[in-house]
């Protein structure tokens, strides 16, 4: 029998049915009636934000840690437009979310009422789908085919716009199983022929490489443990995109380290020296493929991707397979193992050896100092004080996010929270205290820069609020960092609007939000201080003062091709004359 409700009720009941426990909102005038319907229950628990960008930045770190889709609530107008940042990062990061924006009542659309906006014409370009409800009979369908379309095929953002007078009218609620099924359905099973060609193809490589993304992870924890079996079955070589780091563990013997602009050495001469190129939930982004035309040119190249238009969009692949990568890689298995489990032994050992002399340049050498930290050292004492534990990462956007990736080691699916595609600076803060919100008990630490944390800083009021003991790590240069570094190398050293002039006391502003602050400066004292902000049972900023102007290597740069890097600061110095103004 149909229950007749408002529409309000009818959200709380969908989200509901969808086991949805968090969401991340604001309130406002279009969503009251929403707002009325949450402080009636208490099944859902609502996370006040500062910001509705931080919001949807939550709701990502959730959604990332969790694997299930992060939820957001705010109202119209300006609610809905400061969405748009987190929306367009989710998407460009394939992240599943489901946002639920107010919106005035349907005869005052397009009247420029108050706090009016085309939401839906706003965000069509950073959603996956989106909805105008204006029939109250729609409502509860539409939100059950919203969490359908985020979490199937390739992950992403989804956004219902409400309008007021649809939240107040009644109608019928449909739960999941009363609506029609989606017509929505990827393609989940790969071609068995083109399966059944690579695994010939891996049967006879000499030089074979997998490069892996944030597609194993949003497959699930299965397509992590296929991974890891295929990798350590036949010896082949594993490097990752930034999204895609846990996938494989970095303890794993076949384990050559994170690919790109600021990967390592090994990593992209690896990709640029093999003869099968196997693309496993990535997208051939441009900070890693470098010069497009001088991209891996020797190699035949697979791609397993769910999403059909990733395929071919960048690289032009021999064999492209379309399937989610959890059936794939199982399918691949099997039939690798049918046929007798080979792989050309003899000629992978002369790979490895050839690699191991790329170890050997050691490209992550810096030159540590007594009187001053050196960011690369802070995170290394970061990764020794922390490994071990129930550790969840988030960065912002910058130096310290590429050194983190290098310095931090992580070994499951889901741990690591970063902003790839879009470069979101204001991203780390809000999406720890999502990741925290998910994981109550684990220690979740943000790695910051000074200028990128301060973009949303107003988020600690929420993780003071709701009592999330995030740990706030900030190397603090007083730059932009990347910034700077690029006007060095690339722009003449004509540093234009790169210094952090103006910065707060980030132990006072800590002490302002009601929460803890220290600052460090002396590497002997380092130590100590990260063991404090670990300890302290609450909200931690830890402001770190380091070298204002190391730069981050290994480096690609812009406009060159993936084999031509810079290692560091002797050999930089020689290369930038050759770097010249390379194309941004």
């Amino acid at each position: 029998m149909s229950r007749i409700m408002t529409g309000a009720r009818m959200v709380i009941e969908a989200l509901r049915d969808q086991g949805v426990d968090t969401v991340f909102g604001y309130p406002g005038g279009a969503v009251l009636p929403i707002y009325d319907e949450l402080f009636q229950q208490n099944d859902i628990t609502h996370v006040l934000v500062r910001h509705e960008q931080g919001a949807v930045h939550m709701a990502e770190g959730y959604a990332r840690s969790t694997g299930k889709p992060g939820v957001v609530l705010v109202t119209s107008g300006p609610g809905a437009t400061n969405a748009v940042t987190g929306l367009t990062d989710a998407l460009m990061d394939s992240i599943p979310l489901v946002v639920l924006s107010g919106q005035v009542p349907t005869f005052l659309i397009g009247t420029d009422g108050f706090q009016e906006a085309d939401t839906v014409g706003i965000t069509r370009p950073c959603t996956k789908h989106n909805w105008l409800v204006k029939d109250t009979a729609d409502l509860s369908a539409t939100i059950h085919k919203a969490f359908h379309v985020a979490t199937s095929g390739r992950p992403g953002p989804v956004l219902i716009d409400i309008p007021k007078d649809v939240q107040f009218a009644e109608d019928a609620y449909q739960g999941p199983k009363q609506i029609d099924p989606p017509r929505y359905q990827p393609v989940r099973k790969g071609s068995v022929t083109a399966i059944t060609r690579l695994v010939e193809l891996i049967e006879q490589a000499e030089r074979p490489i997998l490069y892996t993304g944030g597609g194993v992870v949003n497959s699930g924890p299965g397509a992590s443990q296929l991974l890891r079996e295929l990798a350590d079955a036949t010896g082949i070589p594993v490097t990752s995109t930034l999204m895609g780091l846990g996938a494989y563990p970095a303890s794993g013997k076949n384990w050559i380290g994170m690919l790109g602009m600021h990967g390592l050495y090994e990593a992209n001469l690896a990709m640029h020296g093999c003869d099968l190129m196997i693309n496993i939930g990535a997208r051939f982004d441009d900070r890693i493929t470098g010069r497009i035309a001088e991209f891996s040119p020797d190699s035949v190249k697979a791609h397993i991707d769910i999403d059909p238009s990733s395929i071919n969009k960048v690289i032009h692949v021999d064999i492209p397979i379309i399937g989610d990568v959890g059936h794939v890689l199982e399918d691949l298995l099997k039939i690798w193992k049918s046929r007798g489990r080979k792989v050309n032994t003899a000629a992978l050992g002369k790979w490895w050896e050839q690699i191991e002399g790329w170890k050997s340049k050691n490209c992550l050498f810096y030159r540590n100092s007594d009187t001053i930290i050196k960011p690369q050292f802070a995170l290394q004492r970061l990764e020794a004080l922390t490994k071990g534990r129930d550790r969840y990462v988030a960065t912002e956007v910058g130096q310290h996010q590429m050194w983190a990736a290098q310095f931090l080691h992580f070994d499951e699916p889901n741990r690591w929270m970063t902003s790839g595609g879009l470069g979101t600076m204001g991203y780390g803060l809000p999406a720890s205290i999502g990741v925290q919100m998910a994981h109550p008990e684990a220690l979740v630490i943000n790695v910051a820069g000074d200028a990128s944390w301060l973009m949303n800083m107003q988020e600690m009021g929420t993780a003071v609020q709701f009592r999330l003991p995030v740990k706030q790590f900030i190397l603090n240069n007083e730059r932009l960092g990347m910034v700077r570094q690029w006007q060095q190398l690339l722009h003449g050293e004509r540093y234009s609007q790169s210094w952090s002039d103006s910065l707060p006391d980030f132990v006072k502003l800590a002490e302002a939000f009601g929460c803890k602050g220290a600052q460090v400066q002396d590497p002997k004292d380092l130590d100590d201080a990260i063991q404090q902000m670990i300890d302290y049972d609450g909200p931690f900023i830890l402001d770190v003062l380091v070298e204002k102007h190391e730069n981050c290597f290994p480096m690609i740069p812009s406009g060159k091709p993936h084999n031509e890097m810079l290692l560091g600061d002797a050999e930089t110095q020689g290369a930038i004359q050759g770097a010249g103004a390379a194309l941004v």
